[in-house]
């Protein structure tokens, strides 16, 4: 039952929060965005990195799919090249705009550092693919998907430092780190409990 509402609660934030994400084509970015009016001036930019990054949202979980993956083998692969393209330019206009982060270079270097990552594992993951090592592929493609998912952490953390009335400027920063340095250490640990697990069952076999 826990692993079926885990799922359940992966699924319901990735595609909740690509769905709102697409505000931008239904409001005026004035509207929909508001705080983020530092990054006005680069509108193709902003336009490119929200549409990108709600679309490699959307498609991520579909990835997990076992169903899709065993059964419609084609629909993976070719969905597998849309979320590579679109992290490509998610990831490309996002490490241009952390030059611009409102609250600073700190915050900046934090979502710099996401960029490269994001883009790292999930040309990792694909050129795992490419060479069909699939254990290979698993391992970076959930590294990517965990960045990916670094857009729901940030919207988790900051209105829960808003709620606890933790001042913006600081509360930002860390946010810029947290949303995905915690992300990752966790897929390390997940892969650490696999290793302890299959040597475990190795010994008693």
């Amino acid at each position: 039952m826990t692993a079926k509402i885990s799922r359940a609660l992966f699924w319901a934030f990735c595609i909740g929060v690509a769905l709102v994400s697409y505000r931008i084509l239904f409001l005026a970015v004035e509207l929909g965005f508001p705080d983020m009016r530092p990054h006005f001036t680069h509108m193709p930019i902003f336009w490119t990195h929200v549409l990108a990054s709600a679309t490699a949202l959307l498609l991520m979980p579909f990835q997990f799919w076992r169903g899709l993956r065993t059964r419609r083998r084609k629909i993976h692969r070719w969905m597998g090249r849309a979320y590579v393209l679109v992290v490509l330019a998610g990831g490309l206009s996002g490490l241009y705009m952390s030059f611009f982060a409102i609250t600073g270079p700190a915050a900046g270097a934090g979502f710099f550092l996401l960029g490269l990552a994001w883009l790292g594992t999930t040309w990792m993951a694909y050129a795992k693919a490419r060479v069909h090592d699939i254990a290979g592929h698993r391992l970076w493609m959930v590294r990517s998907a965990a960045l990916t998912f670094a857009a729901v952490t940030l919207r988790i953390y900051l209105p829960l430092s808003m709620g606890l009335g933790l001042p913006f400027d600081p509360s930002y920063t860390v946010i810029a780190w947290a949303c995905w340095v915690p992300n990752l250490i966790a897929v390390d640990l997940w892969r650490r409990r696999g290793q302890t697990a299959q040597a475990a069952v190795a010994q008693t076999g």
